[in-house]
């Protein structure tokens, strides 16, 4: 897991192409996360706000379990 997640963080993003969440569009939500694909099921999120932090690298496992999470309510 530790060489895959390394190989996340080692990829050059700058032609990512990112997708802003549905949950953060309109005029009066200012936070905005967005999704890039990184292929085979993994992903990279960043705050658009704060696009001097290097955005965060999720594995297609970890991703998966996260989505799972969420649509589940374990976050709420």
């Amino acid at each position: 897991m530790r060489a895959r997640k390394a190989e996340l963080y080692a990829r050059d993003l700058a032609e990512a192409r990112w997708v802003k969440s549905s949950k953060s569009a309109g005029p009066y939500r200012p936070d905005c996360v967005e999704v890039a694909d990184l292929g085979g099921g993994a992903v990279a999120v960043r705050d658009s706000n704060n696009r001097d932090v290097q955005p965060l690298r999720f594995t297609a496992e970890e991703w998966t379990a996260f989505r799972d999470g969420v649509r589940e309510g374990e976050f709420g």
